[in-house]
């Protein structure tokens, strides 16, 4: 494919996104308020959340849309065409999308903050992300994947098992992350540029800017005060995609360091519950952390942009140390 077309291409994916999260935006709104899709606040959350309560969810539902429809369409384009990865990635996202979707749907139908039983999403998760590493490792080969985490060549179980636990990992930090208007989106716009430039392949590449484009989008929805949640089948989406475009690139750092941020939020949540089990004492007043700051008496947005700060500057070290290694 002639550079130019492919830099038109490339340069296409991120606006195509981006467009339909906006244009979908205010309709989708509309449906799932009819719908009664709206969002349940934890009683035992920051009080301040509770004028959230109703609030249109499953708004990640416009991401998905945009995200695929941005990517798989760039793919239309290359003398390639579509390749397996990508057609690999596209199916986990729907995938965490779908467990993500009932989860929010049983919390609507049941009028409560709790959806599925925690094993029963574990485990969908667990079959969804595993097939994703396998189908991927038989795609490219046994010799197809170096160990990047521990500088050695790993086995194939290895391999699609620590992209198994990565991805599961990666979707449920994200969720975790996804608490305050706009912090989740936001930290997933950083990743998905990250990726773009540090990922390696044009699959990694066009997702990445295809998933930064609708998170943008969204964003214009879910800014305080936000008008659209993504909810769960949003969060999941997007973290599991994000881990599986360091799968296809195979490059643990870069996820360990674009998604700094969504797993400090996680670390939190663990750290939080071994301290309360061990001593009875809590080492935050309320996990995921971003609470915490609340409870402290930082206005949202605050919460918001410090978070936003810390992930750029991790997203930049991640890209000066790829930089570095070139």
């Amino acid at each position: 494919m002639p550079d130019a077309r492919a830099i038109a291409v490339i340069a296409a994916v991120p606006s195509v996104s981006l467009i339909a999260a906006l244009v979908l935006g205010g309709t989708a709104i509309r449906v799932l308020r009819r719908a009664g899709a709206g969002q349940r606040i934890r009683d035992d959350g920051p009080q301040r959340h509770l004028k959230k309560e109703g609030t249109p969810t499953m708004g990640g539902i416009l991401i998905i849309a945009g995200t695929l429809a941005a990517a798989l369409g760039a793919a239309i384009f290359r003398e390639d065409g579509y390749s397996l990865p990508l057609i690999m990635l596209a199916g986990l996202m729907l995938a965490f999308g779908v467990i993500g979707f009932l989860d929010d749907w049983l919390k609507i139908r049941r009028g409560r903050s709790l959806g599925m039983r925690a094993r029963e999403k574990l485990a969908l998760q667990v079959i969804a992300a595993v097939a994703f590493a396998g189908a991927l490792w038989a795609e490219a080969g046994s010799g197809g994947h170096s160990g990047v985490l521990v500088g050695a060549r790993l086995p194939g179980y290895a391999w699609v098992g620590f992209w198994g636990l990565a991805v599961v990992g990666t979707s449920n930090a994200v969720n975790l992350a996804d608490g305050l208007d706009g912090l989740a989106g936001g930290l997933c716009v950083i990743a998905g540029v990250g990726f773009a430039v540090v990922g390696g392949t044009w699959e990694v590449q066009t997702l990445g800017l295809a998933l930064a484009g609708a998170c943008l989008g969204f964003l214009w929805f879910n800014l305080h005060p936000a008008r659209l949640f993504m909810g769960d089948v949003g969060s999941l989406a997007l973290g599991a995609a994000i881990a599986g475009m360091a799968a296809v690139a195979n490059n643990p750092v870069a996820l360990a360091g674009l998604c700094l941020v969504p797993y400090v939020e996680a670390g939190s949540v663990v750290l939080q519950v071994v301290s309360f089990k061990a001593t009875g004492r809590r080492v935050f007043k309320m996990s995921p952390i971003h609470h915490h700051f609340e409870l402290s008496g930082w206005p949202e947005q605050r919460v918001v942009w410090t978070f936003w700060g810390l992930a750029v500057v991790a997203a930049a070290a991640t890209v000066l140390f790829a930089v570095m290694l070139r």
